[in-house]
Protein backbone atom coordinates (compact mmCIF):
# COMPACT_ATOMS: atom_id res chain seq x y z
CA UNK A 1 0.00 0.00 0.00
CA UNK A 2 2.73 2.55 0.63
CA UNK A 3 4.07 1.57 -2.59
CA UNK A 4 1.38 2.70 -4.29
CA UNK A 5 0.11 5.74 -2.62
CA UNK A 6 4.09 7.08 -2.81
CA UNK A 7 3.45 6.22 -7.26
CA UNK A 8 -0.13 7.87 -6.95
CA UNK A 9 1.88 10.85 -5.16
CA UNK A 10 4.48 10.87 -8.19
CA UNK A 11 1.97 10.66 -10.96
CA UNK A 12 0.00 13.72 -8.81
CA UNK A 13 3.27 15.70 -8.49
CA UNK A 14 3.90 14.69 -12.68
CA UNK A 15 0.52 16.20 -13.80
CA UNK A 16 0.83 19.03 -11.31
CA UNK A 17 4.33 20.29 -12.59
CA UNK A 18 2.73 20.30 -16.12
CA UNK A 19 3.76 16.91 -17.70
CA UNK A 20 1.39 16.37 -20.74
CA UNK A 21 -0.10 13.49 -21.39
CA UNK A 22 0.99 11.43 -24.28
CA UNK A 23 -0.02 12.71 -27.64
CA UNK A 24 -2.27 10.12 -29.30
CA UNK A 25 -2.98 12.13 -32.34
CA UNK A 26 -2.88 9.93 -35.60
CA UNK A 27 0.13 10.62 -37.83
CA UNK A 28 0.08 10.71 -41.75
CA UNK A 29 2.68 12.04 -44.65
CA UNK A 30 2.25 13.39 -47.96
CA UNK A 31 2.96 11.02 -50.85
CA UNK A 32 4.00 12.73 -53.80
CA UNK A 33 2.11 11.51 -56.57
CA UNK A 34 2.66 14.00 -59.53
CA UNK A 35 4.48 17.71 -59.26
CA UNK A 36 4.09 20.63 -61.50
CA UNK A 37 6.22 23.92 -62.23
CA UNK A 38 4.98 26.88 -59.91
CA UNK A 39 6.41 30.45 -59.79
CA UNK A 40 9.18 31.20 -57.72
CA UNK A 41 8.69 34.60 -57.55
CA UNK A 42 5.08 34.28 -55.94
CA UNK A 43 4.98 34.08 -52.17
CA UNK A 44 1.91 31.82 -52.14
CA UNK A 45 -0.17 32.95 -49.28
CA UNK A 46 -3.55 31.16 -50.67
CA UNK A 47 -4.73 28.40 -53.26
CA UNK A 48 -8.18 27.55 -54.45
CA UNK A 49 -9.55 25.16 -57.38
CA UNK A 50 -12.72 25.71 -58.81
CA UNK A 51 -14.26 23.92 -62.13
CA UNK A 52 -10.69 23.31 -63.39
CA UNK A 53 -9.77 26.70 -62.52
CA UNK A 54 -6.61 27.47 -59.93
CA UNK A 55 -6.64 30.69 -57.76
CA UNK A 56 -3.36 31.32 -56.07
CA UNK A 57 -2.84 35.12 -54.00
CA UNK A 58 0.00 36.34 -53.35
CA UNK A 59 1.68 38.30 -50.30
CA UNK A 60 4.57 41.16 -49.28
CA UNK A 61 3.96 44.50 -49.73
CA UNK A 62 4.04 46.04 -53.13
CA UNK A 63 3.98 42.92 -55.04
CA UNK A 64 0.85 41.11 -53.40
CA UNK A 65 -1.58 39.92 -56.56
CA UNK A 66 -4.34 37.17 -57.35
CA UNK A 67 -4.67 35.70 -60.14
CA UNK A 68 -6.73 32.22 -62.05
CA UNK A 69 -5.00 29.74 -64.56
CA UNK A 70 -6.17 26.94 -66.19
CA UNK A 71 -5.51 23.96 -63.67
CA UNK A 72 -4.40 21.72 -66.52
CA UNK A 73 -1.90 23.85 -68.77
CA UNK A 74 -0.96 26.48 -66.26
CA UNK A 75 -2.00 29.29 -68.63
CA UNK A 76 -2.94 32.39 -66.94
CA UNK A 77 -6.36 33.51 -67.02
CA UNK A 78 -7.58 36.45 -65.17
CA UNK A 79 -4.92 38.68 -62.90
CA UNK A 80 -5.15 41.75 -60.58
CA UNK A 81 -2.69 43.05 -57.96
CA UNK A 82 -2.65 44.67 -55.07
CA UNK A 83 -1.61 48.58 -54.45
CA UNK A 84 1.21 49.23 -52.00
CA UNK A 85 0.66 48.85 -49.02
CA UNK A 86 -1.66 46.45 -49.31
CA UNK A 87 -0.16 42.82 -47.91
CA UNK A 88 -2.18 39.29 -49.89
CA UNK A 89 -3.25 36.72 -47.69
CA UNK A 90 -5.69 33.68 -48.06
CA UNK A 91 -8.86 33.41 -50.54
CA UNK A 92 -11.54 31.56 -51.32
CA UNK A 93 -14.28 31.48 -53.46
CA UNK A 94 -18.19 31.02 -52.56
CA UNK A 95 -21.15 31.79 -55.38
CA UNK A 96 -19.71 33.72 -58.01
CA UNK A 97 -17.27 35.93 -55.25
CA UNK A 98 -13.53 35.70 -54.59
CA UNK A 99 -12.53 36.55 -50.84
CA UNK A 100 -9.24 37.91 -50.51
CA UNK A 101 -7.95 38.42 -47.61
CA UNK A 102 -5.29 41.27 -46.36
CA UNK A 103 -2.13 40.65 -43.56
CA UNK A 104 -2.44 43.35 -41.28
CA UNK A 105 -4.68 45.89 -43.55
CA UNK A 106 -7.81 44.62 -41.41
CA UNK A 107 -9.27 44.56 -45.47
CA UNK A 108 -10.99 42.18 -46.93
CA UNK A 109 -11.55 42.30 -50.58
CA UNK A 110 -14.13 40.95 -52.72
CA UNK A 111 -13.62 40.46 -55.82
CA UNK A 112 -15.70 38.97 -59.33
CA UNK A 113 -14.78 35.07 -59.60
CA UNK A 114 -14.33 35.20 -62.96
CA UNK A 115 -12.96 38.52 -63.99
CA UNK A 116 -11.06 39.32 -60.57
CA UNK A 117 -12.62 42.79 -60.81
CA UNK A 118 -13.12 44.31 -56.96
CA UNK A 119 -16.48 44.45 -56.31
CA UNK A 120 -16.52 46.22 -52.57
CA UNK A 121 -14.36 45.60 -49.15
CA UNK A 122 -15.30 44.24 -45.75
CA UNK A 123 -13.19 45.30 -42.74
CA UNK A 124 -12.48 42.81 -39.55
CA UNK A 125 -10.45 42.87 -36.48
CA UNK A 126 -7.13 41.62 -36.43
CA UNK A 127 -4.72 39.80 -39.08
CA UNK A 128 -5.66 37.65 -42.09
CA UNK A 129 -3.76 34.43 -42.54
CA UNK A 130 -5.80 32.03 -43.80
CA UNK A 131 -9.48 31.14 -45.47
CA UNK A 132 -11.57 28.41 -47.13
CA UNK A 133 -15.70 28.21 -47.89
CA UNK A 134 -17.05 25.26 -45.50
CA UNK A 135 -20.72 25.15 -46.35
CA UNK A 136 -22.62 28.50 -45.74
CA UNK A 137 -19.92 29.48 -43.78
CA UNK A 138 -16.27 31.07 -44.59
CA UNK A 139 -13.51 29.67 -42.25
CA UNK A 140 -11.05 31.96 -41.25
CA UNK A 141 -7.76 32.25 -39.31
CA UNK A 142 -5.85 35.15 -37.93
CA UNK A 143 -2.35 32.79 -36.46
CA UNK A 144 -3.64 31.91 -33.71
CA UNK A 145 -5.06 28.22 -33.24
CA UNK A 146 -8.80 30.10 -32.78
CA UNK A 147 -10.74 29.61 -36.52
CA UNK A 148 -13.50 32.69 -36.92
CA UNK A 149 -16.53 31.87 -38.78
CA UNK A 150 -17.63 34.67 -41.14
CA UNK A 151 -20.54 34.78 -43.18
CA UNK A 152 -20.24 34.61 -46.68
CA UNK A 153 -22.38 37.94 -48.23
CA UNK A 154 -21.11 40.59 -45.18
CA UNK A 155 -18.27 38.86 -44.15
CA UNK A 156 -19.09 39.50 -40.90
CA UNK A 157 -17.93 36.99 -37.72
CA UNK A 158 -20.58 34.36 -36.38
CA UNK A 159 -18.64 32.01 -34.65
CA UNK A 160 -15.46 30.70 -33.38
CA UNK A 161 -13.92 28.08 -32.25
CA UNK A 162 -10.19 26.74 -30.77
CA UNK A 163 -7.84 23.60 -31.04
CA UNK A 164 -8.87 21.73 -27.74
CA UNK A 165 -4.57 20.26 -27.91
CA UNK A 166 -1.87 22.02 -30.48
CA UNK A 167 -2.97 25.45 -28.49
CA UNK A 168 0.38 27.14 -29.35
CA UNK A 169 -0.07 26.34 -33.32
CA UNK A 170 0.03 29.08 -35.89
CA UNK A 171 -2.85 28.32 -37.86
CA UNK A 172 -2.01 29.65 -41.60
CA UNK A 173 -3.25 28.56 -45.18
CA UNK A 174 -6.41 26.68 -44.64
CA UNK A 175 -8.45 24.23 -47.20
CA UNK A 176 -11.99 23.07 -46.18
CA UNK A 177 -12.24 19.34 -47.69
CA UNK A 178 -15.05 17.61 -48.89
CA UNK A 179 -15.20 15.47 -46.06
CA UNK A 180 -16.14 18.30 -43.61
CA UNK A 181 -12.71 18.90 -42.34
CA UNK A 182 -10.68 22.00 -42.41
CA UNK A 183 -6.58 21.26 -42.96
CA UNK A 184 -4.56 24.10 -41.96
CA UNK A 185 -0.67 25.00 -42.69
CA UNK A 186 0.71 24.96 -39.22
CA UNK A 187 3.08 28.21 -39.52
CA UNK A 188 6.24 27.91 -40.09
CA UNK A 189 6.57 24.46 -39.80
CA UNK A 190 5.71 21.73 -42.36
CA UNK A 191 2.95 20.24 -40.91
CA UNK A 192 -0.22 20.32 -41.54
CA UNK A 193 -3.05 19.90 -39.04
CA UNK A 194 -6.14 18.08 -40.06
CA UNK A 195 -9.21 19.98 -38.10
CA UNK A 196 -12.80 19.22 -37.23
CA UNK A 197 -14.11 22.71 -37.39
CA UNK A 198 -17.30 22.16 -35.38
CA UNK A 199 -15.46 20.92 -31.95
CA UNK A 200 -11.76 22.16 -32.51
CA UNK A 201 -10.42 18.65 -32.65
CA UNK A 202 -6.78 17.87 -34.47
CA UNK A 203 -7.78 14.35 -36.27
CA UNK A 204 -4.45 13.80 -37.82
CA UNK A 205 -1.11 16.10 -37.83
CA UNK A 206 0.81 15.28 -41.57
CA UNK A 207 4.21 15.77 -42.29
CA UNK A 208 5.19 17.12 -45.84
CA UNK A 209 8.69 17.98 -45.17
CA UNK A 210 11.00 17.22 -47.53
CA UNK A 211 8.59 17.79 -50.56
CA UNK A 212 11.06 20.77 -51.84
CA UNK A 213 14.67 19.33 -52.42
CA UNK A 214 17.67 20.72 -50.96
CA UNK A 215 18.81 21.47 -54.26
CA UNK A 216 15.97 23.75 -55.40
CA UNK A 217 16.54 25.57 -52.66
CA UNK A 218 17.53 29.01 -52.55
CA UNK A 219 18.02 32.17 -50.11
CA UNK A 220 14.88 33.27 -51.15
CA UNK A 221 13.11 30.34 -50.46
CA UNK A 222 10.31 30.52 -47.77
CA UNK A 223 7.98 28.12 -45.60
CA UNK A 224 5.07 25.67 -46.72
CA UNK A 225 2.46 27.28 -47.98
CA UNK A 226 -0.57 26.72 -49.97
CA UNK A 227 -3.13 23.55 -49.76
CA UNK A 228 -6.03 22.68 -51.99
CA UNK A 229 -7.93 19.77 -52.46
CA UNK A 230 -8.16 18.65 -56.06
CA UNK A 231 -11.72 17.63 -56.80
CA UNK A 232 -12.91 14.35 -57.86
CA UNK A 233 -9.68 12.75 -56.37
CA UNK A 234 -8.10 12.24 -52.95
CA UNK A 235 -5.20 14.20 -53.96
CA UNK A 236 -4.20 17.59 -52.86
CA UNK A 237 -2.00 20.79 -54.30
CA UNK A 238 0.93 21.98 -52.37
CA UNK A 239 3.09 24.39 -52.38
CA UNK A 240 5.54 27.23 -50.71
CA UNK A 241 6.32 30.69 -50.73
CA UNK A 242 9.12 31.06 -53.38
CA UNK A 243 8.64 27.49 -54.65
CA UNK A 244 9.79 26.40 -58.24
CA UNK A 245 7.37 23.65 -58.08
CA UNK A 246 3.55 22.60 -56.77
CA UNK A 247 3.40 19.00 -55.72
CA UNK A 248 0.25 16.69 -56.02
CA UNK A 249 -0.19 14.27 -52.77
CA UNK A 250 -1.79 11.76 -51.47
CA UNK A 251 -2.19 12.18 -47.05
CA UNK A 252 -1.03 8.48 -46.46
CA UNK A 253 -0.46 7.00 -42.67
CA UNK A 254 2.74 7.21 -41.74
Amino acid sequence: MAVFLAATALLSATTACGVEEPDNTPRMRAEVVASRPHDATFFTEGLEIHDGVLYESTGLSGVSLVRTSDLATGAELARADLPAPLFGEGITRTGDVLWQLTYKDRTAIARDADTLDELHRARYDGEGWGLCTRGDRLVMSNGSATLTFRDPRTFEPTDDITLTSRTDTRLNELDCAPDGSVYANAWPTEQILRIDPDTGTVLAVIDASGLLPAADRTPATDVLNGIAHIPGTDRFLLTGKKWPTSYEVRFVPS
